[in-house]
């Protein structure tokens, strides 16, 4: 199976999912994760149609920023040390990880040195695993309303990492959370946010996180898993 094959293949799925549950598959983004993936091979995909590109690490979105450029929209979607949001303010369309003040402090300073408003999504670790990283459902509308006073982020959504079980099925308790907590969230008013998009999903459930609503699917294995 090559990369084409595999992208047509989660396309569709995606496309079957949106509809069993009534939503257009265009409101969907694809996400191609590339850990661990070379720069020719993401341009392959790129070849193919892949627009959005998902990377964990700072070294790694600066590394192939360098190679492909803006080319796709770029997605910091793993853990961010504030010390390194400096290397790839200027580079990111998305943040997908923002878990506290103090580095969405930092995003916004850096943010606003470059006279850009960056998107961020809040992290938020829904199924209360102590190995993940995010903020406890409690938390987000008091983090939400520190962040009033920023000028220079905008927070669009919402991203969970869903437990990786056999049986993609037992995720959609924690996707089915994640859309819970941000229709609550849209009936209140926030300045600087606008919480519309959920980022959840991964190779081994993205389809069932497609039917709770997910908005971004963060897909790698399933269409690298060949390189």
């Amino acid at each position: 199976m090559n990369i084409a094959e595999n992208l047509n293949e989660v396309s569709e799925a995606i496309k079957l999912s949106a509809i069993k549950s009534n939503r257009p598959p265009e409101d969907i983004v694809l996400i191609a994760v590339t850990k661990n993936v070379e720069p020719e091979i993401i341009q392959e995909a790129i070849d193919q149609g892949v627009t959005h590109i998902g990377e964990n690490k700072v070294q790694e979105i600066t590394r192939k920023y360098e190679i492909l450029g803006d080319k796709v929209t770029w997605h910091m979607i793993g853990h961010l040390q504030r010390n390194k949001v400096k290397y790839i303010i200027d580079k990111v369309d998305y943040i997908h990880s923002v878990d506290s003040y103090s580095l969405a402090l930092e995003i916004d300073k850096r943010a606003g040195g470059i006279n850009r408003k960056m998107k961020c999504l809040l992290e938020v670790n829904i199924s209360g695993e102590e190995s993940k990283y995010g903020l406890n459902p409690q938390e987000v509308v008091p983090l939400l309303r520190q962040l009033e006073e920023l000028e220079n982020i905008e927070i669009v959504g919402l991203m969970t990492m869903a437990p990786f079980v056999e049986d993609p099925e037992e995720t959609r308790q924690y996707f089915r959370g994640m859309k819970e907590l941000a229709l609550r969230l849209s009936e209140e008013s926030f300045k600087n946010a606008d919480i519309k998009l959920l980022s959840m999903g991964m190779s081994n459930d993205y389809p069932v996180a497609v039917e709770e609503g997910a908005s971004f699917v963060r897909v790698g294995s399933a269409i690298f898993h060949r390189y």
